[in-house]
């Protein structure tokens, strides 16, 4: 009788925590639907997604080895209503390389972290050798530096992109084609900013935009508390937690606020005639508001013609946050990035016919 008593409560835990990850997984799937602002538990099960997707995959097989249909068909409802989400950072079969050989426009997001602020110029040439070798036409850089010592990278680079359009502080747009106009969208009280850049391909329009969005803050705390540790100060763990999640959550809202400007002035500035492209380093993750926000009507290239895993920052953190975004007009070849180590971001190339 005893152990049927454990049974029973062990079975009826299962079920509630069943019914729990259910919600939150549903809640989270949504959370980008609304501002981080007033919304801010919402929004940040976006950012636990995969574990959630993870829990609920656990509690299908438990109630399939169980044998419970009737309760497995909750986490496998659950489960097929992420597939959505799962597409944004994965998508099976494998690249179409051949498509590579066919005629369009080849762009590239590259957060360079100010090429490692080394002063021999060697890394920036070293990622100029990769653009050339992937065959890029319009390669939008964050985290820019025009010099490194002596050297200026935007002479180095003009031979091969001829036309070149720069924004505030760090913000770059490389083109084999000429640029016709451009803007700097600054955002208040930060460094981070956007740009666009008019480009005449072959006599087809094309406005890119090249946005870095507010950091998470997140590594600058753990380095003031890493640099504290070493004074001899001591850390207490719940005020570095508080100030993780404050930073996070701040960063969160900044980001947002900052997504608005750019759709907005995007909008203000439409025109019918213009193939848009949207690309840069979000530091959000997908199915955010940052995320649906930048998107709006465009395609996101990863799940239009990407393949297997999708991470794009190299830290500890393996999180997809720089995009290229597409004008549902054109079609997209290839979508992929590469992993090099010059950054801690990797670069993340598109190509596109029109």
């Amino acid at each position: 009788m005893g152990k049927l008593a454990i049974y029973k409560y062990f079975s009826f835990l299962f079920l509630i925590t069943t019914f729990l990850m259910t919600g939150f997984t549903v809640f989270g799937l949504f959370g980008g639907d609304v501002p981080p602002a007033g919304n801010t538990a919402r929004a940040m099960l976006v950012y636990v997604l995969p574990l959630l997707i993870l829990a609920d995959v656990v509690l299908l097989l438990y109630w399939i080895v169980r044998r419970r249909w009737h309760w497995a068909v909750i986490p496998f409802v659950t489960v097929l209503c992420c597939i959505p989400y799962t597409g944004t950072v994965y998508q099976f079969g494998s690249l179409e390389m051949s498509a590579e050989k066919q005629s369009g426009l080849k762009i590239a997001t590259y957060n360079v972290a100010g090429f490692g602020r080394e002063t021999t110029g060697f890394l920036a040439m070293d990622i100029l050798a990769q653009m050339k070798k992937q065959k890029v036409d319009v390669l939008c850089i964050q985290e820019y530096n025009e010099t490194s010592g002596d050297i200026h990278i935007s002479e180095n680079y003009k031979n091969y992109f001829p036309y070149m359009a720069v924004g505030n502080s760090d913000m770059v747009v490389f083109s084999r084609y000429p640029i016709t106009g451009q803007k700097t969208i600054s955002f208040e009280d930060t460094n981070n900013s956007a740009m666009w850049a008019d480009i005449d391909v072959n006599g087809k329009p094309f406005r890119v935009v090249n946005v870095h969005l507010q950091t998470t803050g997140v590594n600058r705390t753990l380095h003031q508390a890493a640099k504290q540790h070493i004074q001899g100060i001591d850390v207490n763990s719940n005020r570095l937690l508080n100030a993780i999640y404050g930073n996070y959550t701040m960063g969160m809202m900044i980001r947002a606020g900052q997504a608005v400007t750019v759709r907005d002035e995007l909008r203000k500035h439409d025109d019918p005639q213009r193939m848009l492209i949207v690309c840069g380093d979000f530091n959000d993750v997908p199915y955010s508001y940052v995320y649906n926000t930048m998107l709006g009507n465009l395609v996101d290239g990863f799940k239009e013609c990407g393949s297997g895993w999708m991470n794009t920052f190299r830290g500890n953190k393996s999180v997809r946050i720089d995009y290229i975004f597409h004008d549902e007009r054109v079609k997209g070849l290839t979508y992929y990035k590469q992993e090099l180590s010059y950054s801690d971001h990797y670069p993340v190339f598109m190509k596109i016919a029109f």
